[in-house]
């Protein structure tokens, strides 16, 4: 494989820089301003809301700056991961904890997609001309819909949200590959997103690998994995916050699916702004689903006094969807609180394996003759 390495531009760049933006020209897209979370006294009122058990008391005030970096730095963090890519499998790249570390330090976005090919092995799973053949097919059912959000996803990015752009066609390949999936406007801004930084083929099969990896129960007719998932989040809140769990599962009756659905289903894509998303998804195709759990827990914390004071379910699923920036800590340091709440991942990956069968067990499909019928996914590729 051949790589060249991309010289970063230094444009103006104003509000919070990070090692990334300053380098890219990308910048934090701000929140809504409409968000019932953009309020005047928050810092008021974040004086006077209970301490959270979760993390160190300072930890969510005024965002801080990320310090930006010279080009030689950059370029170092470029080489190192260029050097790696021969030297280390595809395969075996999440096993090795030098990896993680470069990846905790920040990936430069002109290598990001590299890497991503590189964690997912995607390239292991690319087919030559599969993808041409799977664009030529006749258009899903879910085509118009893709066409509608892909505009309502992308408006300021005309190169991949156009009905004969990237997006529409990636989807429609993919779609048309795995016609068991259920469309939803996730898939278009999870694609899309790899869009922004990966040439369209490597974007589809990445996507194709984290889809199989990790969220094809989200875009399934069986919930169980959902359900798994929201059920074991909210107990981890309740033991990471016990009064804030008690808040939004009692005091509201938030059912937990309404929490971690949106938010796992799109890898935070709406959530957090693109330059924390990139960073969490460079640590989640390392880590995992697991790692959702953390930064789930951490986006909580950060408008938990917000949530305290909420009076609605409505109001509270705003706050958590769409946090306001200014409850943000710097993207650097929100990587740095995941690893820091009571989480232990092995439990999370041995519970969700164990809570999905036995729900697959009480879900089967028993026809009269009582034999039973397993679900399976089903994949649909073009004839060579």
């Amino acid at each position: 494989m051949d790589f060249e390495l991309i010289k970063p531009s230094i444009p103006q760049v104003t509000g919070r820089p990070s090692q990334d933006s300053v380098l890219t020209g990308r910048e934090v897209d701000g929140r809504r301003h409409d968000s019932p979370g953009l309020v005047g006294d928050a810092a008021s009122i974040h004086s006077n809301t209970p301490r959270s058990p979760m993390v160190p008391a300072d930890a969510f005030n005024s965002p801080v700056a990320e310090p930006s970096e010279s080009i030689d730095a950059h370029r170092q963090r470029e080489l190192k991961w260029m050097s790696l890519f021969p030297s280390v499998p595809p395969s075996q790249a999440r096993k090795i904890k030098k990896i993680k570390k470069l990846l905790q330090e920040g990936v430069p976005s002109s290598v990001r997609y590299l890497v991503w090919c590189h964690l997912t092995d995607s390239k292991a799973r690319a087919l030559p001309g599969v993808y041409a053949k799977l664009e030529k097919r006749p258009r899903v059912p879910a085509f118009s819909e893709i066409e509608k959000d892909a505009l309502k996803c992308f408006p300021d990015q005309p190169q991949i949200h156009t009905s004969q752009g990237p997006l529409v066609s990636l989807l429609q390949a993919y779609l048309s590959m795995v016609p068991d999936i259920q469309y939803s406007p996730g898939l278009t801004s999870v694609s899309g997103h790899l869009l922004l930084l990966a040439p369209e083929e490597d974007a589809f099969w990445i996507f194709a690998s984290i889809m199989d990896a990790h969220l094809r129960p989200y875009f399934s007719t069986n919930t169980n994995q959902v359900e798994v998932d929201a059920s074991l989040f909210s107990k981890a809140l309740e033991v990471n916050d016990p009064v804030l769990a008690k808040k939004l599962y009692v005091q509201l009756s938030i059912t937990p699916a309404s929490i971690t659905r949106p938010w796992f289903s799109t890898l935070f894509v709406g959530t957090l702004p693109t330059e924390y998303l990139h960073r969490v998804w460079d640590i989640f195709l390392y880590d995992g689903m697991s790692y959702l759990f953390r930064i789930g827990l951490v986006v909580t914390n950060c408008v938990r006094h917000l949530l305290l004071r909420a009076h609605s379910e409505e109001s509270a699923l705003e706050y958590l969807i769409h946090p306001p920036l200014a409850c943000l800590p710097s993207p650097t340091e929100l990587l740095s609180l995941a690893p820091n709440v009571k989480l232990k991942d092995d439990d999370i990956r041995k519970q969700r394996i164990k809570m999905e069968q036995q729900l697959k067990r009480t879900t089967q499909v028993r026809p009269p003759n009582g034999v039973s019928i397993m679900q399976t996914a089903s994949i649909s590729l073009p004839k060579t």
